[in-house]
């Protein structure tokens, strides 16, 4: 592997708490990757790893006037080069000229985002590692450059799973707690129109957009990503299905870097004007669980067993339940710490199931 690639997963931003790091580490990746890959413009996200939806995004170099359409494209339309997708290819990187044999006109993102923006190609990547996507990273080469190169493509597929591995890392990182905030009571709601434009908030809602606006480093009054993200696939599910045919999956759960972990949902109210509620909550424990698992790494029986920890099961209780024995308990257990980094089953519960 090239050295300059290796060297991506020893970038070292200066520490500030999991979503400073988080920030930062991206922008030095997008720094590092320019050395080695002609480009104009840089996205990478971070994506709750079990709906997709992001929780932030770096972008630069004009990106900021379309980056809320790219969204629109991603959840609501049809187009080359899908993000879900992409997160469960065999190969997980492509480019929009791959993509379309040449053809960019092909794809209606280019025609009427892209093009008019001044973008020519766009390289796509799932950051992936351990079969879990953390994120996305998405490279614009300017019009009248050339597209790029298969080995260009191939250098960037090696950096994802160490920018993955990171972004995993952060994840897993214990919050932040800072002593002069208090996490925003309970229930935040935000109704806004079909075309997200907010309608009405209360009190608890505009402290958490506040929040996620300081996170994803947006101007005031801007729409955080995250909401933009849970809306449009909301929105999305009514198209395809009628409603409650599935559970809904817009739904993000995320550290908000200040000792707090959030839920933010999304659904449509009844009658003719097709509103949405958006929903922020502390987020439940389960919740935390889940993406505390993920982070983690852990295999499917570790899940299993550190969600039983919970209920107090001895050894031999969680041996029986289990229908393994005693050792293997222990040695699943000792995985487990390691990987959480603690050293007792009430730290665990403790780091796991904060509320």
């Amino acid at each position: 592997m090239n050295e300059a690639i290796r060297s991506i997963a020893k970038l070292d931003p200066a520490r500030g708490g999991p979503d400073q790091d988080s920030m930062q580490y991206r922008e030095a990746v997008i720094a590092r990757l320019r050395r080695l890959v002609p480009f104009s413009a840089a996205c990478c996200t971070t994506v709750d790893p079990h709906t997709l939806l992001t929780t932030g995004a770096v972008t630069e170099q004009g990106l900021e006037a379309v980056h809320s359409v790219l969204l629109e494209y991603e959840y609501l339309r049809e187009d080359e080069m899908n993000y879900a997708q992409l997160a469960i290819a065999d190969i997980p990187v492509v480019s929009l000229s791959g993509a379309t044999g040449g053809e960019p006109e092909r794809s209606e993102r280019y025609r009427k985002v892209l093009q008019p923006a001044g973008f020519g190609d766009e390289l796509r990547v799932a950051l992936r590692t351990g079969g879990v996507c953390w994120g996305f990273l998405t490279l614009f080469r300017p019009l009248g450059q050339p597209p790029f190169k298969e080995h260009e493509c191939a250098l960037i597929a090696a950096a994802g799973p160490l920018i993955a591995e990171r972004l995993r890392s952060y994840a897993s990182a214990l919050p932040v707690t800072a002593a002069d905030k208090e996490v925003p009571e309970d229930n935040g709601i935000l109704v806004l129109d079909e075309h997200l434009s907010p309608q009405s908030s209360n009190t608890a809602a505009e402290n958490w957009l506040a929040r996620l606006r300081q996170k994803e480093k947006l101007a005031e009054e801007a729409l955080p990503g995250t909401v933009r993200a849970v809306c449009l696939r909301v929105l999305a599910e009514q198209e395809k299905k009628p409603a409650g045919a599935e559970p809904s999956r817009a739904r993000i759960c995320l550290q908000t870097g200040d000792a707090a972990y959030l839920t933010v949902t999304a659904s449509l109210l009844g009658g003719p004007e097709r509103l949405l509620a958006v929903s922020f909550v502390s987020a439940r424990s389960a919740d935390v669980f889940r993406l505390l698992a993920e982070a983690f790494a852990f295999t499917a029986r570790e899940k299993q067993l550190a969600e039983m920890l919970s209920l107090g099961l001895s050894t031999k209780e969680l041996a029986e339940s289990l229908h393994i024995s005693a050792y293997t308990v222990q040695d699943h257990l000792k995985s487990i710490f390691a990987k959480a980094d603690v050293s007792s089953r009430r730290e665990l519960i403790s780091r796991l199931l904060p509320r």
